[in-house]
């Protein structure tokens, strides 16, 4: 250990590899970071523990680095440490994990969320699918959702729409569903729309994780659009289309 770098340890607490990321913020005085900076283990083994550091260049400038620990359990339990802290930890199956480039997966095509986009209480994630095989992939309808909690189990209280329209006018989730071809090297997107309004009917629903799968009998993809849902109990789910439509 050296004041030039962060190493951290992840463990791997559930019973499938898993590729974890975390992201660490700086809780000191003194000189902060320009960014926060962040970590990411692929494939981590059940049972497994897998050390890895981050230099102080990557970490924004922070002067010092004290030793950290994470347990990227679906629980996202971590310990406390000094002047560096862990922020967030996730994780997600590894069979399991988006892409967006690298070897074609089994399936043919690739599928992962961006960024998003949050204004005014309404959040907005789009979603992506490459066919990077050598077939056509035909598209009818939205993608099926599955909203996911911390833990990876589904959470039942939160309805999901086929169509955006309910939640806000104006986004591309309200386009209506049609069917079309993605050629190889073709691409695709849809959508997800939430609202984070707060009311006193129920408690807040916070789900960092949505499993997605691009027809029905797809192989699923797990992405993290860290829904904050507030009590509005709800969200839409925009038809495929293709890129640039």
């Amino acid at each position: 250990m050296s004041a030039e770098c962060l190493e951290y340890e992840v463990t791997n607490r559930g019973a499938e590899p898993v590729d974890v990321s975390v992201s660490f913020g700086w809780s000191g005085s003194g000189a902060r970071p320009s960014f926060d900076p962040g970590a990411t283990q692929s494939a981590v083994a059940p049972g497994a523990s897998v050390r890895g550091r981050i230099s102080r260049q990557e970490g924004g400038g922070m002067p010092s680095f004290p030793p950290l620990s994470a347990s990227p359990t679906p629980s996202g339990r971590v310990g406390p440490a000094p002047g560096v802290k862990v922020v967030k930890v996730r994780s997600v199956p590894t069979a399991e994990a988006p892409s967006t480039g690298g070897a074609c997966p089994a399936s043919g095509v690739r599928v992962y969320a961006d960024q998003g986009d949050a204004a005014m209480g309404l959040r907005a994630v789009g979603l992506h699918l490459e066919n990077c095989g050598t077939r056509d992939v035909v598209l009818d309808g939205f993608p099926q959702v599955q909203v996911l909690d911390e833990a990876h189990a589904p959470v039942p209280s939160v309805r999901v729409l086929e169509g955006g329209s309910a939640i806000s006018t104006g986004t591309s989730t309200e386009r209506s569903p049609r069917r079309f071809t993605v050629p190889p090297g073709g691409k695709a997107n849809a959508g997800l729309v939430w609202r984070n309004t707060n009311d006193a009917s129920s408690d807040p629903v916070n789900a960092p994780y949505v499993r997605v799968r691009a027809v029905p009998d797809a192989a699923p993809v797990m992405v993290t659009p860290e829904l904050d849902l507030g009590t509005t109990g709800q969200l839409g789910v925009g038809a495929w289309a293709p890129e640039g439509s």
